[in-house]
């Protein structure tokens, strides 16, 4: 009655308008896709390749969404294809990529094609063996073609998350735990998740080498291209671009950080990829960009990034007609974009979360004196220098080379202050502006994602809450994944007592060395030097403070050790006997283990026990 009422009452234009909103409706229901999964990620970028294929080795049903059509993040779908850092420290997943590139192109040596990285390939090859990685894990399943619209979010617990084609085809994902492994930390502003943008103030973060005020400004942005050599007598110059001022680009020959003139093959050369294949990836006089896009929607953002395609394409144009290197075109066999440019920017910075630890310069360089001992708590590392990118906006203020040794990341950078069943993986981690600058380079990354991945995994096996997993658990699983825990140059995954020695050192017993070495940082373990007395009681009293320092310089003896460890509760068998023959760091970290195994100990986030 009431409907027919309306029927009479409600004017024709009126009927349109409801039936196409209804038709809408419908349109909606049939083009949406729901899935539910124990782990979502969301982006197949460096971070969140290994955070999918981690999560589904231990187990749990794991889905990537990505819009491009690879997998790989900076490797593969942003051209970068020269690995920055982790050289000496081949850890986990990184190591396991990089022998499968070894493997394909012939040896480590086939990969030195560049002088900026020991480690250099066709980021189409990265994909390839990204995906063949991928596939082998029957627990995870990646779509592509999507991007993220929406955060699923109940209170304060992340549910999922909504994604959306270019056909306007929806995809609704459900899962235990969602994983943000964007580039820019794109979801963490629709999770509600609290976070930093620009450069912080040195009144905040105690840093030296941090602006005394803080701004906005995030590093340069690039979009990289692949050029390849088509021959001596081949002309592969592209059309001018459009605004194109060959200005921008004078003194492009010039060395990145001391300013010595080179010749422009050697320019070239620092990206070279096998297979005669050039990265443009160059900061001086290159194809950098200030472009801050972080806060954009993506429809502004995707306008404001044509700019960055474009001036590219200036440089490489610059490269052929002006230098002269008409041969070298772009790579017909890399991207299948229009363009052949890579498909997406290669982002240095984005939104940083806030998160349950706040990883800074700090804690990297002298992490035995600061408030939080986060060296306790490492789930992945790193040792490439902090390297910012701010050539290309005069307002920026320098913070220079500031050294460093190598670092581990805390696991509680991975984690929000306050929104749940959420993980942030790849630059978007909770560090500072100032250390951003080592902590977003590819290997360092892979692994970050490795332990994302781990955590994800093991929050839905421990049916807990992502901050109520094990850090220790955490830490016992990646090192059984053969990834460290404590970025050590002189104790490989080969050494009969790796984990030992990682876990020990992770406990603050044993101390290590930091030393800022070229474009390689170290830390020291010197697992057959001694230590005094002092040293061992101060490392203990690090590891529980009940335990006392005794200030004495003697050089430790075995039997010394086992009465002090016994003392802090450590259990030997009655009958053995000890010598008085002075121990090494190695046979100490042996002893600490069977008698005393304080990596069974549990500690929270900023490494103290339980």
């Amino acid at each position: 009655m009431v409907l027919e009422n309306l029927n009479l009452i409600i004017p024709i234009s009126m009927k349109i308008t409801i039936f196409l909103f209804f038709l809408f409706l419908s349109g909606y229901s049939q083009n949406t896709t729901k899935k539910n999964v124990d782990v979502l990620i969301i982006g197949a970028s460096t971070s969140g390749t290994s955070a999918g294929i981690t999560a589904a080795r231990l187990g749990v049903s794991t889905l990537i969404v990505e819009e491009s059509p690879w997998i790989g993040g900076m490797f593969t779908i942003q051209g970068v294809g020269a690995c920055d850092g982790n050289h000496n420290l081949p850890s986990g997943i990184w190591n396991e990529f990089r022998e499968a590139l070894r493997s394909h192109y012939g040896g480590a040596a086939a990969l030195e094609t560049g002088w900026v990285s020991n480690t250099l390939f066709e980021p189409s090859v990265g994909n390839k063996i990204f995906n063949k990685m991928a596939a082998q894990e029957k627990n995870l399943e990646i779509i592509h073609g999507y991007y993220v619209t929406d955060i699923i979010k109940v209170g304060n617990l992340v549910k999922g998350a909504i994604f959306k084609n270019d056909k306007n085809e929806i995809l609704e994902v459900t899962a235990k735990v969602t994983v943000d492994a964007t580039d820019i930390g794109e979801t963490l502003k629709m999770a509600g998740a609290d976070y930093r943008l620009g450069m912080d103030s040195k009144n905040e973060t105690k840093e030296t080498n941090a602006p005394l005020n803080s701004n906005d400004i995030v590093q340069d942005l690039t979009w990289a291209a692949i050029l390849k050599d088509y021959g001596t007598n081949a002309d592969k110059t592209i059309a001018k671009p459009s605004n194109y001022n060959p200005a921008n680009f004078k003194g492009s020959c010039v060395e990145t950080v001391d300013n010595i003139k080179i010749d422009c093959d050697k320019m070239l050369t620092y990206g070279k990829l096998p297979n005669n294949k050039y990265m443009i990836n160059w900061p001086t006089k290159g194809n950098d960009i200030y472009l801050n896009v972080i806060e954009m929607s993506r429809e502004q953002r995707n306008a404001a990034l044509l700019k960055a395609k474009n001036y590219t394409l200036q440089f490489v144009y610059y490269i052929q007609n002006e230098l002269g290197y008409k041969h070298l075109g772009l790579a017909d066999d890399e991207f299948t974009t229009q363009d052949l440019l890579a498909y997406a920017p290669y982002h240095r910075e984005g939104r940083r979360l806030k998160g349950i630890s706040f990883f800074t310069y700090n804690d990297v360089v002298e992490p035995y004196n600061q408030k939080n001992a986060y060296y306790k708590t490492g789930i992945s590392v790193g040792d490439y220098p902090v390297d910012h990118h701010h050539k290309q906006n005069p307002n920026a203020p320098n913070v220079g080379f500031p050294p460093v040794p190598s670092y581990s990341i805390p696991l509680g950078s991975l984690i929000p202050e306050k929104v749940n069943g959420f993980i942030v993986s790849d630059k978007a981690i909770s560090v500072s502006n100032l250390i951003n600058g080592a902590t977003r380079l590819q290997p360092v990354v892979l692994l970050t994602g490795q332990a994302a991945g781990t955590l994800a995994a093991l929050t839905v096996k421990e049916n807990k809450e992502v901050r109520e997993v094990s850090i220790r658990q955490v830490q016992q699983s990646l090192l059984n994944q053969k990834a460290y825990i404590s970025p050590l140059f002189d104790v490989k995954p080969t050494d009969l007592n790796f984990e030992t020695i990682q876990k020990i050192v992770a406990t603050g017993i044993l101390k290590t060395r930091g030393e800022s070495y070229k474009w390689a940082n170290r830390t020291w373990f010197s697992p057959e030097a001694t230590i005094t007395i002092q040293e061992f009681t101060e490392g203990l009293s690090r590891f529980d403070k009940k335990n006392k320092i005794i200030r004495k310089q003697d050089l430790l003896t075995e039997k010394q050790a086992v009465k002090l460890l016994k003392k802090a509760g450590g259990k030997f068998a009655s009958k053995t006997k000890f010598s008085k023959k002075v121990v090494t760091k190695t046979e100490l970290a042996i002893l600490i283990e069977k008698s005393l195994n304080p990596f069974a100990k549990e500690i929270d986030f900023s490494g103290n026990l339980k």
